[in-house]
Protein backbone atom coordinates (compact mmCIF):
# COMPACT_ATOMS: atom_id res chain seq x y z
CA UNK A 1 0.00 0.00 0.00
CA UNK A 2 1.25 3.50 -0.73
CA UNK A 3 2.51 5.81 1.75
CA UNK A 4 1.20 9.46 1.87
CA UNK A 5 2.36 12.20 3.87
CA UNK A 6 -0.31 14.81 5.29
CA UNK A 7 0.83 18.06 6.75
CA UNK A 8 -0.77 20.02 9.74
CA UNK A 9 -1.42 23.15 9.34
CA UNK A 10 -1.80 23.89 12.54
CA UNK A 11 2.65 24.05 12.14
CA UNK A 12 1.87 26.54 9.13
CA UNK A 13 2.97 29.97 8.94
CA UNK A 14 -0.58 31.75 9.19
CA UNK A 15 0.54 35.10 7.80
CA UNK A 16 1.82 33.19 4.91
CA UNK A 17 -0.22 30.17 4.22
CA UNK A 18 -0.15 30.96 0.47
CA UNK A 19 3.53 31.00 0.26
CA UNK A 20 3.41 27.41 2.89
CA UNK A 21 1.34 25.66 0.44
CA UNK A 22 3.55 26.13 -2.24
CA UNK A 23 6.08 24.97 -0.51
CA UNK A 24 4.23 21.84 0.38
CA UNK A 25 3.54 20.95 -3.47
CA UNK A 26 7.00 21.74 -4.59
CA UNK A 27 8.18 19.20 -2.26
CA UNK A 28 5.88 16.82 -2.44
CA UNK A 29 3.53 16.52 0.20
CA UNK A 30 0.43 14.68 -0.53
CA UNK A 31 -2.12 16.44 1.46
CA UNK A 32 -2.86 19.35 3.95
CA UNK A 33 -4.57 18.38 7.43
CA UNK A 34 -6.88 20.62 9.03
CA UNK A 35 -7.77 20.04 12.42
CA UNK A 36 -10.84 21.51 13.22
CA UNK A 37 -11.48 21.81 16.89
CA UNK A 38 -14.51 23.43 18.70
CA UNK A 39 -13.44 24.44 22.12
CA UNK A 40 -15.91 21.37 23.28
CA UNK A 41 -15.03 18.36 22.38
CA UNK A 42 -11.28 19.24 22.70
CA UNK A 43 -10.18 21.91 24.71
CA UNK A 44 -8.86 23.85 21.80
CA UNK A 45 -10.10 26.46 19.17
CA UNK A 46 -8.54 26.37 15.76
CA UNK A 47 -9.69 27.73 11.91
CA UNK A 48 -12.52 26.99 10.23
CA UNK A 49 -15.01 27.23 7.28
CA UNK A 50 -13.26 30.55 6.14
CA UNK A 51 -9.61 29.73 5.78
CA UNK A 52 -10.89 26.13 4.08
CA UNK A 53 -12.27 27.69 1.81
CA UNK A 54 -9.44 30.32 0.80
CA UNK A 55 -7.18 27.62 0.65
CA UNK A 56 -9.33 25.40 -1.72
CA UNK A 57 -9.22 27.92 -3.96
CA UNK A 58 -5.37 28.22 -4.00
CA UNK A 59 -4.16 24.66 -4.37
CA UNK A 60 -5.34 21.85 -5.51
CA UNK A 61 -4.09 19.39 -3.07
CA UNK A 62 -5.84 16.92 -0.95
CA UNK A 63 -7.41 18.63 1.93
CA UNK A 64 -7.82 15.92 4.40
CA UNK A 65 -10.13 17.43 7.12
CA UNK A 66 -9.96 16.43 10.80
CA UNK A 67 -13.14 17.41 12.93
CA UNK A 68 -12.88 17.20 16.34
CA UNK A 69 -15.65 18.54 17.34
CA UNK A 70 -19.23 17.42 18.97
CA UNK A 71 -21.74 17.49 16.06
CA UNK A 72 -19.87 16.59 13.24
CA UNK A 73 -23.20 15.40 11.39
CA UNK A 74 -24.16 19.20 11.57
CA UNK A 75 -21.29 20.22 9.86
CA UNK A 76 -20.87 18.18 6.85
CA UNK A 77 -22.74 20.07 4.24
CA UNK A 78 -20.64 23.08 4.69
CA UNK A 79 -17.11 21.04 4.85
CA UNK A 80 -18.06 19.74 1.79
CA UNK A 81 -18.97 22.56 -0.15
CA UNK A 82 -15.77 24.54 1.18
CA UNK A 83 -13.68 21.92 -0.59
CA UNK A 84 -12.69 19.09 2.09
CA UNK A 85 -11.61 16.08 -0.12
CA UNK A 86 -11.17 13.94 2.91
CA UNK A 87 -13.35 14.32 6.30
CA UNK A 88 -12.60 12.31 9.46
CA UNK A 89 -14.85 12.88 12.39
CA UNK A 90 -14.54 11.32 15.96
CA UNK A 91 -16.06 8.08 16.94
CA UNK A 92 -16.44 9.39 19.99
CA UNK A 93 -18.65 12.33 18.66
CA UNK A 94 -22.51 12.92 19.76
CA UNK A 95 -23.34 12.13 16.04
CA UNK A 96 -24.47 8.34 14.73
CA UNK A 97 -21.11 6.73 13.15
CA UNK A 98 -23.00 5.83 10.17
CA UNK A 99 -25.00 8.67 9.14
CA UNK A 100 -22.55 10.50 9.21
CA UNK A 101 -20.15 8.46 7.52
CA UNK A 102 -23.23 8.18 4.48
CA UNK A 103 -23.52 12.26 5.09
CA UNK A 104 -20.14 12.47 4.02
CA UNK A 105 -20.29 9.76 0.90
CA UNK A 106 -23.74 11.80 -0.25
CA UNK A 107 -21.35 14.70 -0.94
CA UNK A 108 -18.40 12.76 -2.83
CA UNK A 109 -16.05 13.08 -0.15
CA UNK A 110 -14.17 10.49 1.45
CA UNK A 111 -15.06 9.19 5.15
CA UNK A 112 -12.83 8.68 7.96
CA UNK A 113 -13.19 7.86 11.45
CA UNK A 114 -11.19 9.30 14.44
CA UNK A 115 -10.04 7.71 17.48
CA UNK A 116 -8.26 8.95 20.37
CA UNK A 117 -5.95 7.30 22.29
CA UNK A 118 -8.38 5.72 25.14
CA UNK A 119 -10.78 4.30 23.24
CA UNK A 120 -9.82 0.61 21.89
CA UNK A 121 -9.53 -0.30 18.01
CA UNK A 122 -12.12 -2.99 18.27
CA UNK A 123 -14.67 0.39 18.51
CA UNK A 124 -14.20 0.88 14.28
CA UNK A 125 -13.95 -2.85 13.49
CA UNK A 126 -17.78 -2.34 12.62
CA UNK A 127 -17.60 0.42 10.40
CA UNK A 128 -14.45 -0.74 8.34
CA UNK A 129 -16.33 -1.31 5.19
CA UNK A 130 -17.89 1.68 4.98
CA UNK A 131 -14.71 3.50 5.26
CA UNK A 132 -11.89 5.40 3.17
CA UNK A 133 -9.44 5.13 6.44
CA UNK A 134 -9.18 5.52 9.98
CA UNK A 135 -7.08 7.93 12.09
CA UNK A 136 -5.38 6.58 15.11
CA UNK A 137 -4.21 9.28 17.70
CA UNK A 138 -1.01 8.87 18.70
CA UNK A 139 -1.49 11.87 21.29
CA UNK A 140 -4.62 13.43 23.17
CA UNK A 141 -6.04 15.60 20.64
CA UNK A 142 -6.25 19.56 20.76
CA UNK A 143 -2.42 20.51 20.70
CA UNK A 144 0.07 19.81 18.48
CA UNK A 145 4.11 19.54 19.46
CA UNK A 146 2.58 16.49 21.81
CA UNK A 147 5.11 13.86 22.00
CA UNK A 148 4.17 10.21 20.42
CA UNK A 149 2.08 7.47 22.52
CA UNK A 150 4.45 4.31 22.14
CA UNK A 151 1.75 2.00 23.03
CA UNK A 152 -0.29 3.55 20.29
CA UNK A 153 1.57 1.02 17.86
CA UNK A 154 -0.46 -2.20 18.93
CA UNK A 155 -3.79 -0.46 18.70
CA UNK A 156 -2.36 0.18 14.57
CA UNK A 157 -1.19 -3.01 13.91
CA UNK A 158 -5.13 -4.26 15.27
CA UNK A 159 -6.58 -2.06 13.32
CA UNK A 160 -4.47 -3.03 10.10
CA UNK A 161 -4.83 -6.50 10.95
CA UNK A 162 -8.17 -6.32 10.85
CA UNK A 163 -8.56 -4.13 7.72
CA UNK A 164 -6.15 -7.29 5.70
CA UNK A 165 -8.48 -9.96 7.35
CA UNK A 166 -11.53 -8.28 5.82
CA UNK A 167 -9.97 -7.66 2.65
CA UNK A 168 -10.82 -3.88 2.19
CA UNK A 169 -8.61 -1.06 0.97
CA UNK A 170 -9.01 1.24 3.77
CA UNK A 171 -5.60 3.19 4.30
CA UNK A 172 -4.86 3.89 8.37
CA UNK A 173 -4.02 7.36 9.26
CA UNK A 174 -1.52 8.76 11.85
CA UNK A 175 -1.45 12.09 13.79
CA UNK A 176 0.96 13.10 16.83
CA UNK A 177 4.61 13.27 17.47
CA UNK A 178 5.39 12.01 13.81
CA UNK A 179 8.72 12.19 12.57
CA UNK A 180 11.63 10.77 11.16
CA UNK A 181 11.73 8.23 13.56
CA UNK A 182 8.36 7.40 14.98
CA UNK A 183 6.71 7.31 11.49
CA UNK A 184 8.86 4.20 11.02
CA UNK A 185 7.03 2.83 14.16
CA UNK A 186 3.69 3.28 12.65
CA UNK A 187 4.60 2.92 9.36
CA UNK A 188 5.83 -1.02 10.09
CA UNK A 189 2.85 -1.41 12.88
CA UNK A 190 0.49 -0.56 9.27
CA UNK A 191 -0.18 2.82 9.10
CA UNK A 192 0.19 4.19 5.71
CA UNK A 193 -0.96 8.53 5.91
CA UNK A 194 1.22 10.22 8.07
CA UNK A 195 0.48 13.49 9.49
CA UNK A 196 3.07 15.74 10.80
CA UNK A 197 3.85 19.10 11.59
CA UNK A 198 7.03 20.99 13.04
CA UNK A 199 8.86 18.11 11.61
CA UNK A 200 8.08 19.09 7.97
CA UNK A 201 7.42 23.08 8.13
CA UNK A 202 11.04 22.90 10.44
CA UNK A 203 12.99 21.27 7.97
CA UNK A 204 15.86 22.51 5.95
CA UNK A 205 15.13 20.04 3.39
CA UNK A 206 11.20 19.87 3.51
CA UNK A 207 11.14 16.83 0.63
CA UNK A 208 14.18 15.11 2.41
CA UNK A 209 11.86 15.07 5.46
CA UNK A 210 8.74 14.15 3.80
CA UNK A 211 10.39 11.12 2.08
CA UNK A 212 12.24 10.38 5.74
CA UNK A 213 8.28 9.73 6.79
CA UNK A 214 7.65 7.78 3.67
CA UNK A 215 10.72 5.54 3.62
CA UNK A 216 11.37 6.71 0.19
CA UNK A 217 14.80 8.17 -1.34
CA UNK A 218 14.98 10.81 -2.87
CA UNK A 219 15.30 10.77 -6.49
Amino acid sequence: MKNYVSASVLSANMLNLGSEILKLEKNGIDMLHFDVMDGIFVNNITFGLPILEQVRKATDITLDVHLMINNPAKYIKRFAEAGADIISFHIESESNAIETINAIKDFGIRPAIAIKPSTSANAVFDLLPYLDMVLVMTVEPGFGGQSFIPNMVDKIRTIRSKITELGLDVNVEVDGGINGETSAFVRNAGANVLVSGSFLFNANDMAAAANALKDEKLC
